[in-house]
């Protein structure tokens, strides 16, 4: 991780675990709890998404250099998924 102050990427990090980016976090953490339930990703399916974003390359300071996204907020939906068809 990253530093504060720091100009280095975290590569391979989700917005929860950047200290630094404790906001952008809370953020996520409200729109999930605001999905319909049947948009929502069971928490189960939710973790197992990030575990493998987690291992992917295109992980990078918890974005998806793919699609651009925070990874947390795409895979919190069901009814959305990897732009490189990891889950």
């Amino acid at each position: 991780m990253a530093g504060e102050g720091d100009t280095r990427r975290c590569r391979q990090c989700l917005l929860r675990e950047m200290t630094n980016e404790n906001d952008y976090y809370e953020s996520v953490k409200r729109y999930r709890a605001t999905l319909p339930p049947k948009k929502r990703t069971p928490d189960e399916i939710y973790e197992a998404r990030l575990a493998r974003c987690k291992s992917c390359s295109a992980l990078e300071n918890g974005t998806c250099r793919e699609c651009g996204c925070y990874v947390e907020m795409r895979a919190a939906r069901q009814d959305i998924h990897c732009p490189v068809e990891r889950w």
